[in-house]
């Protein structure tokens, strides 16, 4: 399953000035679920600025999002229930799906790494390098069930994330993959914590979650996105009113998205049941 203010994009010397309203459009379209809108609006914008990795990230991103949805992995029972993965393991990959969001990551990283070798700390460029990095972890991880191999692209999603945040503290939605890895490593078994380092990462979940309710407060783009992984960490931690709280916030703010409204339902349904 990843993901800056709007000052931090303006900063960026390589950056359009008409890029955050037209990934905001897609960053909305793609929160709705709407998913042939999103590449839409990417496909117009790469047209003009072929060069800029960060729309081919966001394209990962809905190929990602479709994938995952058709899947059944965006559940939020999935998530709470380990014992569930082996039964996803039947769902196979569409080969087609796979294709275009591999291409879109090599994109994203393709142009990411030509810009960030003339600006070293190039905001838009590191941005794309976590966030393709991070996509790639996911879909091993998640959609082809290599999760101890996806840690390679952890570590390196980690990697371009923590020095972003050394550059600038406020890009707030890089704050989501440091979040994600200390929560995932938190959440290791020993004897694989024990031979798997991240820098700068001690394996906190709790630290995690405040990592994600920085996002979830004060992030841009990811914001939404951080606002799923709590409520499926609230979920985990036995915390269904917190859950319910986030899920009602999206519900309002994405309406058109039918999971959202779904696992509010069960939520709901499960806190009345509990009354």
């Amino acid at each position: 399953m990843r993901f800056c203010t709007l000052a931090a994009f303006c900063a960026a010397p390589l950056l359009r000035a008409a890029e955050p309203a037209a990934i905001e459009q897609a960053f909305e379209r793609l929160y709705n679920f709407s998913f042939p809108a999103a590449h839409d609006v990417l496909n117009r914008y790469i047209g003009v600025h072929p060069q800029e990795p960060l729309p081919y990230a966001v394209r990962g991103s809905a190929y990602l999002f479709f994938e995952m949805d058709r899947l059944g992995i965006l559940e939020g029972e999935f998530f709470t229930n380990d014992n569930r993965i082996a039964d996803k393991k039947k769902l196979k990959p569409d080969p087609g799906i796979r294709a275009l969001f591999m291409k879109a990551i090599a994109d994203a990283q393709s142009r990411a790494l030509a810009v960030l070798a003339a600006h070293p700390q190039d905001h838009d460029a590191l941005f794309a390098m976590s966030m393709s990095q991070g996509l790639s972890t996911d879909y091993m991880a998640l959609v082809e069930k290599r999760q101890i191999k996806s840690l390679s692209m952890a570590k390196s999603s980690n990697k371009y994330a923590q020095e972003l945040l050394r550059i600038d503290p406020k890009f707030y939605d890089a704050y989501l993959t440091t979040g994600v890895t200390e929560y995932m490593v938190g959440s290791l078994p020993f004897f694989i914590r024990w031979f798997v380092r991240f820098d700068n990462v001690q394996g906190s979940k709790e630290q995690g979650v405040k990592n994600l309710q920085l996002v979830a407060e004060r992030g841009h783009y990811l914001r939404p996105f951080a606002k799923i992984l709590l409520g499926i960490a609230y979920m985990r931690d036995k915390k269904p009113q917190k859950t319910e709280q986030l899920l009602a916030e999206l519900t309002h703010d994405y309406p058109a998205n039918p999971l959202l409204r779904r696992e509010l339902d069960k939520v709901q349904a499960m806190l009345a049941g509990d009354r």
